[in-house]
């Protein structure tokens, strides 16, 4: 088993999410985190999912996305071919900052972001990997968390975005029949 980052291309359509999370249902797999956004193409989507499987599964997977009616294009990648992140934002009492000098050391040592300061609380942000805003989380544990909230990975390729590349041919396909 290991993490691939999958991502699909697609037109905004109503009912694509639903189809494409039931690939995953049908098989018994684990969306580990999901992200929705436009892509760098106008009029195109892109689905960011995170699953863990072995190779085969992937590539069957990736294969019954590219059925998907609306579905252009799905590619997967290992992690070391992405660049990745995600964002996380904590809740925290507002005298957490004043009563003990922890949780400012721990902000600075998490490079967090105070997004927010007002009587009762306290808004952070952290953008990094999973196991540095989990790990934030669980310093900030000590002196207590209100709200957790953490969003799904975003990533980009290092090799050059596949999508370009099949677009193209795809086209000058087109152009010479």
């Amino acid at each position: 088993m290991e993490q691939f980052t999958i991502t699909v291309f697609s037109e905004n359509k109503t009912g694509l999410l639903s189809r494409v999370v039931s690939v995953f249902t049908r098989r018994h797999i684990n969306i580990d985190s999901l992200a929705v956004s436009r892509s760098s193409i106008e009029g195109i989507h892109r689905f960011t999912i995170v699953v863990m499987v072995d190779e085969d599964m992937i590539k069957h997977l990736v294969a019954q996305l590219d059925k998907q009616v609306d579905v252009i294009k799905a590619f997967y990648y290992r992690n070391e071919e992405m660049v990745y992140q995600e964002i996380a934002l904590y809740k925290i009492p507002a005298d957490s900052l004043s009563s003990s000098g922890l949780t400012e050391t721990v902000i600075r040592k998490f490079h967090a972001r105070i997004l927010e300061i007002n009587a009762e609380f306290i808004v952070l942000e952290k953008t990094g990997h999973p196991d540095e805003t989990e790990a934030l989380r669980i310093q900030l544990e000590k002196t207590g968390i209100y709200e957790f909230s953490r969003s799904g990975r975003i990533a980009i390729a290092r090799p050059m975005e596949k999508l370009n590349t099949y677009l193209k041919t795809f086209q000058e396909q087109v152009s010479t029949h």
